[in-house]
């Protein structure tokens, strides 16, 4: 377990973080209807902006839903002891990056080596 950075603070971030994740998703609900198709109602132009509009909401979507679990995985790993080492090399995790996001699982050298693949 670190002993040098304050894992309280990082752990009342993720949840609030957590808690805006799921009242948005609330909201998201409301925009995955589907495209109306009713070619007497509306024009071709207008059905292809309605979804295009419906797949930029669905990819915010899965995006939102991955930080989720990125959340959910650091709140373990502060439960377990295991917060602010890197998943991949278990060396620390530096502190402003952590401070810049506390739900990122590497260390800044493994982040630049899966960027590269």
């Amino acid at each position: 377990m670190r002993e040098d950075i304050n894992l309280e603070t990082f752990r009342k971030r993720l949840e609030e973080r957590q808690k805006i994740i799921l009242a948005g998703k609330e909201a998201q609900k409301k925009e995955h209807t589907t495209v109306e198709l009713d070619h007497a109602r509306v024009g071709r132009l207008t059905r292809m902006d309605a979804m295009q509009q419906q797949a930029m909401v669905q990819a915010a979507a899965r995006l939102t839903d991955v930080e989720r679990q990125r959340i959910q995985t650091a709140l373990s790993r502060i439960q377990s002891g295991e917060y602010g080492y890197c998943i991949l090399c278990d060396e620390e995790i530096a502190e402003k990056r952590l401070e810049f996001d506390p739900s990122l699982l590497t260390c800044i050298s493994c982040a630049k080596n899966a960027e590269k693949h």
